[in-house]
């Protein structure tokens, strides 16, 4: 996706620790409106920042509902950490594919949250 910029983009942090959460797997899923079937788009791995640049391109980034698959459990246990929450799921809804969206997750060992960001 060089030169090209992800119209979705997210950013982990661990808010326990006040740094962000490297190599954590995600995987990105849309779901199907005349099945419900969740289709999974893409996986990654966010960076050192607890970034995963170059989710989805703009030519298949459509209007739909759409699933951030956070793999929790293996970033803890990464850390010697341990957590209440294996995985987090966020599902949220595109109506404006147009736009830039952004879904920070802030995590500690026992809590999330998130907010839809620009």
């Amino acid at each position: 996706m060089a030169g090209s910029p992800s119209p979705l983009t997210t950013h982990v942090l661990n808010t326990a620790m006040g740094v962000p959460c490297s190599n954590m797997a995600l995987s990105l899923y849309r779901q199907d409106p005349s099945t419900n079937a969740w289709n999974l788009i893409t996986t990654g791995t966010t960076n050192a920042d607890g970034r995963c640049p170059g989710l989805i391109t703009k030519q298949i980034f459509t209007s739909g509902v759409y699933r951030m698959r956070f793999e929790t459990a293996q970033y803890w246990e990464s850390i010697e950490e341990t957590c209440f929450y294996p995985y987090v799921e966020i599902a949220f809804t595109i109506n404006d594919p147009g736009q830039k969206y952004h879904i920070p997750l802030l995590l500690s060992r026992f809590s999330y949250s998130t907010y839809r960001g620009s």
